[in-house]
């Protein structure tokens, strides 16, 4: 570990996840973010709308037509938020995104960063961002 790597773990911790590209393993991923945000303060609306967008980005990044690969999801605890990033291994581009997922998306966290031709999702959810 270096110095660099030494400081950011005082501020944040990092979780890594790599799943199957598998529509079967999307609760998997859900269970494990959800888990993470419950056991780090979230409310119980804020620990749902995780559920909801990491079910979507899991969604988009792997639909039932083109299973394979591997999903990975990087979370970062930061001392105000959660940020969840989802990767598909190997790259390839989102085939596509519907207007529904990025409202549904939108409504959910407070960020939403879609990388479509990266084949990644970015979200962050604001600790108390729920009344």
């Amino acid at each position: 570990m270096n110095q660099q790597d030494d400081a950011r773990s005082v501020d944040t911790d990092e979780i890594r996840l790599t799943l199957p590209a598998l529509p079967a393993y999307g609760r998997v991923a859900r269970l494990a973010v959800t888990g993470l945000a419950s056991r780090n303060g979230y409310s119980y609306d804020e620990v749902e709308d995780l559920r909801i967008a990491i079910g979507e980005a899991f969604g988009v990044l792997v639909p039932e037509a083109r299973p394979g690969g591997r999903l990975e999801l990087t979370c970062l605890l930061l001392p105000d938020a959660l940020d969840v990033t989802a990767t598909r291994h190997p790259p390839e581009p989102i085939e596509q995104v519907t207007d529904l997922s990025r409202q549904i998306l939108a409504a959910v966290v407070d960020r939403a960063e879609i990388d479509e031709p990266g084949g990644r999702i970015r979200v962050r959810k604001q600790l108390g961002s729920c009344p």
